[in-house]
């Protein structure tokens, strides 16, 4: 039977085993649907092992372990006792070094590897050991260090030959696509040298050509505009491969839309450039300008672009709106606590950006580099990109743009990044998402801060959106500025916490090992993305409605999960469903991040009491930190379980997403290791407001209305990736999701 052993349906929502276990976890690592294991004991401080997990029992367990794959061991060429002719085989006896005596010889080992008669003697006199000991672990460690160093040679060197592989496939393909310069017909190889000095030439006069139109669009940027690598390969994004079952909805590649994009040609980088200048000048004035262009509400606390007095005031633009297209305009303005050279540097560094933003970003790639910007800094970086916008539910379609970002200087203290679609370029697919000129305007303030405009200008074929999410979508706060800057002000608050030195040491369960925090927080942050990357409608993602035609759905997808040291093995079943409450999104969130409310609705917790051992304060709202809980359950027999916690909220959306977590993997951490090797499977709340509440001037305020709730859960079905995903595996998690919203929604009436 596999590892992941199934729970038929009509089991639900009983997940007791016969030993009073609950079924639902089955790894230490996420939620599953196997037999449990046993996580942590009762007494922590904060996380110290007793019984089975004591510091002392790790260590010889890891002892163990080195002496069992070191067979070579002292105990190993003990010379025979006076025993020998007894012809009965004897058990081998095998010596177990201490952990002070294995500490000892590591650092002695540091220092030297090869040591002499007279230093093993001396230092087997130190650790109470033999001589022939000391030697013989020595060895053992050299052959061991031996090892992993033509491990990491042998990856190097893998590596190389794959780059080496890939180089000769393409200079075959050029050979055997070469053409004679006179004639137009195939070219033998012994005229190469011919045709390579045709190529110098024509190579030299392109080369002429760029300088002087980059002469000519210095003139606008402010710089030479220099022509510089590619940062990423020129080939398009190569799409995941797959193998999906039928109507299991298995996780596929890209995007129709972001697949077909490939780096643009030396002939469409003079156009690009003067798109970007343009859309610069455009963005700045959209920031700056009040009415007639931008109509004020009634009561002051928003504003509606004005098409007509747009399209008078920037009469060149990227061409007329499609047809069928609704336009998205909106500005937002915030102070944030950062300083603007490092948000610049967020903004141009598509890693830190879709890190920051990944509520809103699912994917993002920079195709390539036209400038990397003078003196230094970002002033005059240009960049081609493609990203995948998103809102957290399988409700709402992404959407995909290709567009240029462009970063410029205007006065000593203000940057300005604006994005503007490159979709007159590309021959493809049809579009559903255009951006006109949107980006924002850094200001820089005292003490660290900066003033950020934000203009978000769109126009997007929105009928894909269910109609759960129409008038949200369509109000703007979806995808609108007023998103974009509440996630950077959260975000901007996260950043300051993980640097925070300053950290009050009276309060209980407060972290204050600093290399501790920023571990815990960038494990937390892991598990963040994780959720957000797997709850959208991506075009990445092929989500099955399991039953029925409402909104409330459960969708489901699955994928494999192979050589991920942050992801458990084997094969993946993510669920998700959206629906309403007529609930506040603030008492939605409060209910759901509050540990002495979890057990109203967490199914696998069984009404067990859950305890906050630590958190992590990381905003002015008390709903921002990150905490690690402990489920204690009511049956005594049930072993303890840790969950790793993270819960934000902003105006516009809040999260509350965890992951249950190995306890010796949190002890690591704590302790300010890695924690990209602590496995997770993520679940959790997406919480929107739903765009309804009106006044006389409108949609004001979408914070106290009713709330879009997204729940998902991901859940490890299966250890072997190989695996066929059952129907009672399937089964198994939608009644699952189905019983957790039934104890929310009557939880929350």
């Amino acid at each position: 039977m596999p590892a992941g052993v199934m729970i038929p349906a009509r089991n639900m929502p009983s997940m007791f085993s016969g030993n009073g276990n609950v079924s639902g976890f089955g790894t230490s690592s996420g939620l599953t649907l196997g037999q449990p294991n046993n996580m942590m004991e009762d007494q922590l401080h904060p996380l110290e092992m007793t019984q089975n997990t004591s510091e002392s029992e790790i260590a010889r367990m890891r002892d163990e372990e080195f002496d069992s794959t070191t067979k070579s061991g002292s105990e190993n060429h003990e010379g025979p006792s006076g025993d020998d002719q007894d012809p009965r085989p004897k058990k081998k006896r095998y010596h177990r070094h201490t952990q002070i005596q294995i500490q000892e010889m590591e650092a002695f080992f540091k220092e030297c590897p090869h040591p002499d008669d007279k230093q093993r003697k001396e230092l087997g006199r130190e650790l109470g050991l033999e001589p022939l000991q000391v030697k013989f672990w020595f060895q053992n460690k050299r052959t061991q260090m031996k090892t992993q160093h033509e491990r990491q040679e042998n990856t190097q060197l893998r590596t190389e030959n794959e780059k080496l592989r890939a180089d000769n496939m393409r200079y075959r393909e050029a050979l055997s696509t070469a053409s004679c310069p006179n004639c137009g017909g195939p070219t033998a190889i012994g005229q190469m040298s011919f045709d390579e000095h045709h190529l110098r030439l024509e190579n030299a006069r392109l080369r002429e050509e760029i300088d002087r139109i980059s002469a000519i669009a210095a003139k606008y940027v402010g710089k030479p505009v220099v022509n510089y690598p590619l940062l990423s390969s020129p080939m398009p994004p190569r799409p995941l491969d797959f193998s999906a079952q039928p109507g299991t909805g298995e996780m596929c590649g890209a995007g129709e839309l972001l697949r077909s994009i490939s780096a643009p040609t030396e002939a469409d980088k003079p156009m690009i450039i003067e798109l970007a200048v343009a859309a610069m000048e455009e963005l700045v004035r959209m920031a700056q300008i009040g009415e007639p262009l931008w109509i004020t509400s009634l009561d002051g606390t928003t504003s509606e672009l004005n098409e007509e007095e747009y399209i008078r005031t920037f009469p060149r633009g990227i061409g007329p709106k499609p047809t069928g297209f609704k336009c998205e305009a909106s500005r937002e303005t915030a102070v944030v606590i950062m300083n603007h050279i490092n948000l610049v540097e967020i903004l141009m560094d598509v890693h830190q950006w879709s890190t920051v933003f990944s509520g809103i970003v699912s994917k993002a790639s920079t195709l390539d580099v036209l400038s990397t910007g003078v003196a230094g800094n970002y002033n005059g970086a240009l960049q081609v990109m493609t990203a995948e916008l998103q809102v957290p539910s399988p409700l709402v379609p992404t959407r995909e743009s290709y567009y240029v970002r462009y970063c410029k200087l205007h006065a000593e203290g203000t940057w300005a990044v604006v994005d503007v679609s490159l979709d007159n370029l590309r021959p493809g697919p049809t579009v559903r998402c255009r951006r006109r000129p949107s980006g924002c305007l850094i200001q820089e303030m005292p003490n660290g801060y900066s003033k950020v405009t934000w203009v978000e200008h769109v126009e997007v074929d929105d009928r894909g959106v269910h109609n759960l999410y129409k008038q949200l979508v369509s109000s703007g706060h979806a995808f609108g500025a007023r998103r974009w800057v509440a996630t950077l002000d959260r975000q901007c608050e996260r950043l300051a916490s993980v640097m925070a030195t300053n950290i009050p040491t009276g309060d209980v369960g407060v972290i204050t090992n600093q290399d501790g925090r920023k571990s815990m927080l960038k494990l937390a942050e892991r598990m963040v993305i994780s959720f957000c990357a797997g709850v959208s409608a991506s075009t990445a993602h092929t989500w099955t409605t399991l039953s029925g035609t409402g909104a409330d759905d459960v969708r489901v997808m699955t994928r494999k999960s192979v050589d991920d040291p942050g992801r458990p093995p084997g094969i993946v079943l993510s669920a998700a469903t959206s629906f309403w409450l007529p609930v506040s999104p603030k008492r939605v969130f409060d209910f759901l991040r509050d540990e002495n409310y979890r057990s109203e609705w967490d199914i696998l917790s069984n009404g067990g009491v859950v305890q906050e051992m630590a958190h992590i304060a990381n905003g002015r709202d008390t709903g921002n930190c990150v905490s690690l809980l402990r489920v204690n359950s009511a049956n005594s027999s049930q072993s303890n379980m840790l969950i790793l916690q993270e819960s934000c909220t902003d105006p516009t959306a809040s999260f509350v997403i965890y992951a249950p977590v190995d306890i010796v993997a949190m002890n690591v951490v704590l302790n300010g290791g890695d924690p990209d090797y602590v496995a997770l499977l993520p679940s959790g709340f997406a919480i929107l407001p739903d765009g309804t509440t009106a006044s006389a001037g409108g949609i004001v305020d979408t914070g106290s209305g009713g709330s879009l709730l997204t729940v998902a859960f991901q859940i490890l079905v299966d250890s072997v990736p190989t695996a066929k995903l059952s129907l009672g595996s399937v089964a198994t998690v939608n009644n699952l999701i189905a019983c957790t919203v039934e104890r929310i929604k009557a939880s929350l009436s």
